[in-house]
């Protein structure tokens, strides 16, 4: 209990720092104005060069206030980047939004018109009024979380991630998830969740599209799903939605030590080509051309150190220099790897030149003229 507070007192104080605004549109396709709330994250002013991952939350009423806090606490944390969270106000317009014919199970009449209007005027608008990136989201639950799946059924899907808590699974809707996983040609992350305690005509359906999942085999697809124990309906959502995120974002992350121990350590190839490809496939999926982190820069150096790849450690060098030239990163990479492939008076004069320049992590002044007195005295230059 004493932990699930706290948690929620550090949602709460992360949130209430998050820019939050409030905006109505005047829809054609539902011929009336709607609601919607839309958080921008911190440093949204700031970097206006820099364009936002969109994640639209269902359920606007009661799950965007979940869903942003999470976002802006893990987003600070970098535990995924960040990101603009929009919610969609239902309360009153919930069955009417989420309405599918009972013959064919799609969308029809309100819940067709409600299905437009996230895809030709909703998504619209926050393109033309926000930096936003390609990597689309949508959250819902029960009855939502059941609607957002026909967005997948159009090719392209309007979205690439799916967080699915407690479905109110339609007819037919099993079957067209994996048929349409199986066939989608771009990227798709799609998270499914239940709990021991969760309702019963609802639970069963769950876990038995959860075992048709398991049997989806495409590479451009990636499930996951949990069963939370003693977790309710609505209990459930909050321990979903931070594991949802963490799973859909995990490769953004920074690296852990689980990933340099299990991955890295371990790669057939060297640990700066897993670099550049980790870097490559988060611009890739969620529009993001950042720096590398120092960080990664570090846990990479000692996998090539290790490894005695300094080949590839030259390489990290030069690519320290262009992202951070004010810093010794670069120099201290390039000496080092002069110093170990038989060049140790061009690594003496690289530490020395690299006094000059800023200290980061580890890799100080005192560092730099230590490497490079060592080298003068071993061979008295």
């Amino acid at each position: 209990m004493k932990k699930t507070i706290l948690l929620l007192f550090l949602l709460v104080s992360a949130f209430a720092k998050a820019q939050v605004e409030y905006r109505e549109l005047t829809s054609e396709k539902l011929g009336a104005t709607r609601q919607i709330k839309v958080q921008l994250p911190r440093n949204y002013s700031a970097n206006t060069e820099k364009n936002y991952p969109v994640i639209i939350v269902m359920d606007g009423d009661y799950l965007f206030e979940p869903v942003a806090g999470n976002v802006d606490y893990y987003s600070y944390w970098e535990e995924m980047p960040d990101a603009i969270v929009v919610g969609i106000l239902q309360g009153d317009t919930r069955d009417d939004d989420t309405f599918y014919d009972d013959v064919n199970f799609l969308p029809d009449d309100t819940g067709a018109a409600f299905f437009e209007f996230v895809g030709l005027e909703l998504m619209p608008y926050l393109d033309a009024n926000y930096r936003t990136a390609n990597f689309r989201i949508a959250v819902g639950h029960d009855l939502t979380a059941n609607f957002i799946n026909f967005y997948l059924m159009k090719d392209p899907s309007l979205f690439q991630g799916y967080i699915s808590l407690s479905p109110d699974l339609s007819p037919m809707m099993e079957e067209r998830l994996v048929q349409r996983l199986g066939a989608v040609e771009q990227k798709v992350f799609y998270y499914l969740a239940t709990a021991t305690d969760d309702i019963k005509v609802l639970r069963e359906p769950i876990n038995a599209l959860n075992g048709q999942l398991n049997t989806v085999s495409n590479p451009m697809v990636k499930t996951y799903f949990d069963n939370f124990d003693e977790a309710t309906h609505y209990s459930l959502v909050g321990r979903a939605i931070p594991q949802a995120l963490e799973d859909i974002f995990s490769i953004s992350r920074p690296i852990s030590k689980k990933e340099y121990k299990e991955t890295i350590l371990n790669l057939p190839g060297s640990p700066y080509d897993y670099l550049i490809e980790k870097y490559a496939v988060v611009k890739e999926l969620f529009g993001l051309d950042e720096k590398i982190r120092v960080n990664d820069f570090i846990a990479t150096s000692t996998a090539l150190e290790k490894r005695s790849d300094w080949e590839g450690l030259e390489r990290l060098g030069k690519l320290a220099r262009q992202q951070y030239p004010d810093t010794m990163l670069g120099n201290y990479y390039l000496a080092l790897s002069m110093e170990n492939t038989g060049s140790p008076k061009k690594a003496m004069k690289t530490y020395q030149n690299g006094f000059l320049l800023e200290e980061v992590a580890f890799i100080t002044k005192d560092l730099m003229l230590d490497k490079a007195a060592k080298i003068k005295e071993d061979f008295g230059y």
